[in-house]
Formats: C-alpha cells, sequence, structure tokens
C-alpha cells in the first residue's frame, strides 16, 4: 500500500447470501484530497464507506484506511477519523458548546471548542440549546462533533441535503477550509454540482463497480459531445426535417453532435430561410451530471444491504 494515500482498496467485495453488494472495487484517495464517491440509490456506496469506516466488515478484498485495517476496529485508527452522518442523534437541549465539550472528551488530542466553533461558523451559536438551530446550523455542527478529534480523515454523507442555495455554497466553503487544514475528505453526494465544485477527484459506482473515476474536468471531457437546444417554432417543423439525433420533448429539442459548428450553421440557415426564430437557443458542453447519467443510466434504487441495523446509525464514542 502506498503510504502517499490516507485511503486504498483493492478487490473489494461484500456479499449478503448470494448476493454480492460490492463487486471488486479497486479505488484510492491521496492525502489531504477532496474524493467523492457517487452512485444510485442500492450501487454499493453506502456498503462500501461502511467498511472503510469499520461499521461493516468485508467479505474479500484489502483495506487500508490511514495505514489500518478499519476491520479491526482499533482505538488509534478511530481517533484518526471523523465521521459526518446524513442523520445523527444529538441531545437537543445541551447547547452547541456543551455538545462539542462532551465529545471532544473522548479523543486524547482534540480540537479546542472555540477553535472548531470558528471552523464551521457557529461562534455565535455557542450557547443556543442544539434544539433551537436551524436545519443549516444543525448541519453544522454535525461537521463539528466529526472535527472535534481533530481528524485527519472527514466522512462527509451528504453534508448539504435539504440546504437551500446560499446554505449550500456556505457549507462548500466550510468544507474547502478543512481541505486548506490538510484534511483529507470523503465525500457521499447526490448534488452532482456539489462533487464537480469540491472534488480533485471522483468515482461512479454502479450495481457494486467502479464505471469510472478521475477528475470532475477529465470525466466530463472524456465526452466529446455537444448539446444544441432550442424550442422548435410551431410554423418552422421543417427546421430539424433530416437531422440525425435530434429528439422533441414538450417542443424542445436536444441535439447531441460532435460538430456543433456545422450543425449551428445548418440550423440558422434553415431559420432564417424560413423567417423564424429558434428561442432559448443554446449550445453546451456535457456536465458531470450528464457524464453520471449516461454511465449509471436508469438503474432501478434497490436494497443495498440487509435489513439488520448497521452500527452506522449510532452516535456515540468512536
Amino acid at each position: 500500500m502506498n503510504g502517499d494515500n490516507a485511503i486504498e482498496v483493492r478487490g473489494l467485495r461484500k456479499s449478503y447470501g448470494d448476493r454480492e453488494a460490492v463487486a471488486g472495487v479497486d479505488l484510492h484517495v491521496a492525502r489531504g484530497e477532496v474524493f467523492a464517491l457517487l452512485g444510485p440509490n442500492g450501487a454499493g456506496k453506502t456498503t462500501t464507506v461502511e467498511i472503510l469506516e469499520g461499521h461493516r466488515e468485508r467479505t474479500a478484498g484489502e483495506v487500508s484506511v490511514l495505514g489500518y485495517d478499519p476491520q479491526r476496529l482499533e482505538r488509534a485508527f478511530k481517533e484518526r477519523i471523523g465521521v459526518v452522518l446524513q442523520e445523527t442523534g444529538i441531545e437537543p437541549y445541551l447547547s452547541v458548546r456543551e455538545t462539542l465539550d462532551m465529545y471532544r472528551g473522548y479523543y486524547p488530542r482534540p480540537l479546542t471548542t472555540d477553535h472548531v466553533l470558528q471552523l464551521v461558523g457557529l461562534v455565535e451559536q455557542a450557547e443556543t440549546r442544539v434544539i433551537r438551530l436551524s436545519g443549516g446550523q444543525q448541519r453544522r455542527l454535525d461537521v463539528a462533533i466529526g472535527l472535534a478529534g481533530d481528524p485527519e480523515l472527514v466522512f462527509l454523507d451528504e453534508p448539504t441535503t435539504g440546504f437551500d442555495p446560499a446554505a449550500r455554497r456556505g457549507a462548500w466553503e466550510m468544507v474547502r477550509g478543512l481541505q486548506n487544514l490538510g484534511k483529507t475528505i470523503f465525500l457521499t453526494t447526490h448534488y452532482m454540482e456539489e462533487a464537480e465544485y469540491l472534488a480533485d477527484r471522483v468515482a461512479i459506482i454502479r450495481k457494486g463497480e467502479i464505471v469510472a473515476e478521475g477528475s470532475p474536468t477529465t470525466l466530463v471531457g472524456a465526452d466529446p459531445t455537444t448539446t444544441v437546444r432550442f424550442r422548435l417554432p410551431d410554423d418552422a417543423k421543417d427546421v430539424i426535417a433530416g437531422i440525425e439525433g435530434a429528439r422533441v420533448e414538450e417542443g424542445l429539442v436536444a441535439i447531441e453532435t460532435l460538430a456543433p459548428t456545422a450543425l449551428l450553421y445548418e440550423l440558422t440557415r434553415r431559420a432564417q430561410d424560413r423567417g423564424v426564430e429558434l428561442p432559448e437557443l443554446s449550445v453546451a458542453r456535457p456536465s458531470l451530471e450528464d457524464t453520471y447519467l449516461k454511465l449509471v443510466g436508469a438503474d432501478e434504487p434497490a436494497d443495498e444491504q440487509p435489513a439488520a441495523p448497521s452500527r452506522r446509525g449510532r452516535r456515540g464514542r468512536r
């Protein structure tokens, strides 16, 4: 295993009975980078993350997290990671400061409470009871708890679910701040723009296998197509006659092409000959979301793990 990597995974497999939820995953996360694991529900994403955190045992494969095998749940390993769950249970009648003081007590070399409050932007709410925090502030407190022990590696599970756009942007800047402190961030999210903005590299998992991995720019750039879109005028339906790949849905035309200049010339020439405009005309390269949807297709959500409760849902001594 490479000492420059915070996480290394080779041939990871996890089976539940005769069903394989993770089917030979290989990935690595460099120290100090933000890495995003993306995939539809039931793709094996949660199972993979829980194995990395030490909450589930693998069936086969090699896993190294900060040089430890997470399956052994060594105290030194747990003291060096921070986990921010999608849903947590925090005592609602403690203040923010009291909550952090309690969790800091679990670690040998924690950050100071004031430092953590500053990192997550909760200085003004330090004496506020948890029950009185807004949804965004409660999520920041979740992150604060994950940072209390000054971890080297932080797992962030859907950190901005339910946030409004302004709150989401604020959370993104908070994550960037953590990276600037040298933290390694392992992120799971369903927001493609979040992964595109934050992640140095992403991996896309589908049916238990990694189907693409690389920087967002690399993954998007691997798709050479450009999409031209416009609203089709009612009196000029023949503008798209004979144009290969033209799709029309509720009056909106979308055409994927490898030659956007030639396509635009032909469309605008036809429109000008007919004396019509092409409303809502746009030309766009693929986004990470477009690439993601092409890779995962229309996979149906499925149960990724059995009904037995996971230790992942418990908030306590880590």
